[in-house]
């Protein structure tokens, strides 16, 4: 919950029309469901689901050598990273934590837009400006307030998205387009990202052209989504998710966040570790051993209760061996329990125990995500 005034969307009127529950998420007035969290899941894996993430922000770099800046910081290589193309990367302190995690897009060779996560966004900015070339070189510009951001994901996105903007308005996985002269009128940028593990867009517009936008890709049959079907997506799929799966430690009030301090290794993401070049944190992902805790997912074998953030993890004998982050039944799995943490000395394929209760331990699966 937040303890400031509540921030609103540009598409808020659109989702209380549409009997969206409204919730507090992390200062914003957003929608948890429209119908139900497992109708908008399905919808959006077998149809086309659309998102408002305009609690997202939205940062404009821009200098000569902006992805050689921007490398120096960031996990990923970012200069592998050509113009029209987007990628993925984390941001660490120099103690080897992770602040946040970003996709940025290279729309050229001087600009580079990224996208903070809603609760970072001042932390980040706070933090990259901080960094930025004493000479001026590389500037750094927030256009988070005047920017809406809709997610439309799903086997028929491109369809919908088709229907409503043109057929010239798609891009590819992890590419890059501005919207200049599409459908309707509507401006901004478009990219093929999106976190539900589905193919899809994100589309970055001015706040005035979300709500019509909005309405004509629904016309068209994407079905709204709202945060807690978000969040089912995202972990059958393995996301992280910023502040519950990784929290810098200099943001953590209790012993459980203290444990979310984490570095790229630990989070065994496959891609933007960024050990062939120095950055914040390099050395120490250099240096850990095979046997230090990494993150899995685990799987239920059998029923119990669910799996949740902070259940332990043991061995089949009961001793320690890790913490769950997060986790949910699966919709995509018949509501199979399924979650993902912190666990040490484990492979995929071997059997633990999940506490998911004080009188009920679970026998699970270690997996390594997706989980569909």
């Amino acid at each position: 919950m937040s303890d400031g005034p509540l921030v609103r969307t540009p598409l808020y009127d659109e989702h209380v029309a549409l009997g969206g529950r409204i919730v507090d998420f992390h200062g914003f007035e957003l929608p948890i469901w429209y119908s139900s969290i497992s109708e908008e899941h399905v919808a959006t894996r077998t149809g086309a689901g659309l998102f408002d993430v305009s609690h997202m922000g939205l940062f404009r770099f821009k200098g000569a050598d902006v992805r050689g800046w921007l490398q120096t910081l960031a996990t990923q290589r970012v200069t592998a990273v050509t113009p029209g193309r987007c990628a993925y990367t984390h941001f660490m302190d120099n103690d080897g934590h992770i602040i946040d995690d970003m996709i940025f897009a290279v729309t050229s060779e001087d600009e580079i837009l990224g996208v903070p996560n809603a609760s970072m966004i001042a932390v980040m900015h706070q933090w990259l400006s901080e960094h930025l070339p004493e000479d001026g070189s590389v500037t750094l510009e927030d256009l988070s307030d005047e920017t809406a951001i809709l997610a439309l994901q799903g086997p028929q996105a491109k369809d919908v998205l088709s229907a409503v903007l043109g057929e010239g308005a798609h891009v590819g996985r992890f590419r890059w387009s501005p919207l200049d002269g599409a459908a309707l009128g509507i401006s901004g940028y478009i990219q093929g990202t999106g976190y539900t593990g589905e193919a899809g867009y994100e589309i970055l517009v001015p706040n005035g052209d979300a709500a019509p936008l909005w309405r004509a890709l629904i016309e068209a049959g994407a079905t709204p989504v709202g945060l807690g079907a978000r969040d089912t997506l995202r972990l059958e799929k393995g996301f992280l998710l910023s502040g519950v799966d990784f929290l810098w430690p200099s943001l953590a009030t209790t012993e459980a966040e203290a444990f979310l301090a984490r570095d790229s290794w630990e989070t065994n993401v496959p891609f933007g570790w960024g050990f062939d070049h120095d950055h914040p944190g390099a050395e120490k992902m250099r240096n850990h051993g095979d046997d230090e805790a990494r993150w899995w997912g685990v799987r239920y074998l059998e029923k119990g209760p669910l799996p949740r953030p902070g259940k332990p993890v043991t061995d089949l004998d009961g001793a320690p061996i890790g913490q769950l982050t997060s986790g949910a039944p699966a919709p995509s799995l018949d509501n199979v329990g399924i979650g993902i943490g912190y666990i040490a000395g484990v492979r995929e394929g071997d059997e633990v125990m999940v506490q998911a209760s004080p009188r009920k331990a679970v026998r699970a699966v270690v997996v390594r995500p997706p989980f569909v």
